[in-house]
Formats: C-alpha cells, structure tokens, sequence
C-alpha cells in the first residue's frame, strides 16, 4: 500500500524498503529510544532457538510431512526418524545429528516439494508405481524430459515408455540434468531412437545438440511505401 505495489526485483530489493522505511518511522522517537535502552539489561549469554523442529518418520515413497507440506528425503531414509528444523526461508532434514538436506521451505498446506534424485533409485526398483504416481508432475525436471516420456509412451506403450523414461532419469541424476537434457533435444530433433543407452552414448561421445535452425527471410522496405500511398489504407 505505501509504494502501491508488492512485486519487488528481490528480497535484498524488500529489505532495503523496510530499513529505510523504518528510518523514517523512528526518526522522530530517537529519544524515546535511547530513554528505553538505558533500562535494559544485557542479553543472554546463548542465543534463543527460533526455528521450529519436529520429529518425523520418513514414509515408504520418501516423503516426510513437514507444516503439513510434503518434501522428498533420499530413499536411504526410508522408515527412519529425522528431525526438521523450519527456518524462514528453508527447512533442515537432520538425521544422526547431521544435516542431510536443506530445502527451500514451501508456503501454505498440501503443497509438495519432491526432487527426482531422492527417489530415482526406489523408482527404479519399482517402474510400475510411476504411472500412478501422486507427484508425477515433479519428476519431469524440464519440459525436455516431458517430451522424451510423451514420446516413449506413444512407441513403446505406458509400462515401456516409463521404464525407459526411468532409466533417462537415473542418467541425469548420475551424469547431471543439462548433459542429458542435452542428449534428449538432440535424438528428439534428429528423429532418432530415444532411449536411455543413446543418451548415455551421446553423452560419452559429448556430441552437442544442434540448435534449431530458424530462418527469417529479409523485410522488403517498399512496402511500407506502398502503405503511405494507398488511397484506401483499409482496402
């Protein structure tokens, strides 16, 4: 409402509004201020834990429940105690008194945060779940990896076309996302087999994926000519 918009470039762009609109609100209780400060006493001598923590148990797809929002652990978890630590800004999985995982913290409830390396391996295990998988929409990183899964399910039928779609993704998350996404454009550009071998032999031969070629023919300048003359510029 004070600057008559809430979309800012950052949060850096957020906090440096409200320090400056703080000066300006406590310009004029300075002496106030510094009358309170006198009657304080020192502080503690650790600081208070501000963050809140809950124990939970990891479930058999991964997942632990956190705020009543969803995050994916990796599948060594499974059926194991960890403990969250909720910050603003992130939430800490920590399991034997380590940190395992720091997560962007989710805002709201039922929201899901599931990151396909965590369960890549269970997937594999198991490639008929992924058909029905509640979070399936997470487990295509970019829009390329959702065009090589359409394209596998529409040659080799839903339980190949994942399979082989799971495979892909083991390969990224073992060789890196870009890399793969790289071999995937390529073999869906060239129409060539798409499969999880091809990938991993284009990746070995570090072969780059060809740029789509656009072209763009030249502006003949005339006629713009030709529109300042017409005597009838709507016919």
């Amino acid at each position: 409402m004070l600057r008559g918009s809430r979309d800012f470039v950052s949060v850096a762009a957020y906090q440096l509004f409200l320090q400056k609109l703080f000066k300006r609100l406590n310009t004029g209780r300075q002496d106030r201020y510094l009358e309170e400060v006198s009657k304080l006493q020192a502080l503690p001598e650790h600081r208070l834990d501000t963050m809140r923590r809950e124990r939970v148990r990891v479930s058999p797809g991964s997942l632990v429940t956190v705020h009543r929002n969803y995050y994916s652990v990796h599948s060594r978890l499974i059926g194991e105690m960890v403990e969250a630590r909720v910050l603003p800004d992130t939430v800490e999985i920590w399991y034997a008194d380590r940190k395992v995982e720091e997560l962007p913290r989710l805002r709201g409830r039922g929201k899901h945060r599931v990151d396909y390396r965590h369960i890549i391996d269970w997937l594999v295990r198991k490639p008929g779940a992924f058909e029905n998988y509640r979070y399936r929409s997470d487990l295509f990183p970019t829009s390329w990896f959702r065009l090589a899964y359409d394209a596998l399910r529409e040659e080799q039928g839903p339980k190949r076309g994942a399979r082989e779609y799971l495979g892909i993704l083991l390969l990224a998350a073992r060789r890196g996302e870009d890399l793969v996404e790289e071999a995937i454009r390529f073999l869906l550009g060239s129409r060539q087999d798409l499969s999880a071998e091809q990938a991993a032999r284009l990746i070995e031969e570090n072969t780059p994926a060809p740029l789509s070629a656009i072209t763009i023919d030249p502006v003949c300048l005339s006629i713009f000519d030709e529109l300042l003359t017409r005597e009838d510029p709507a016919a």
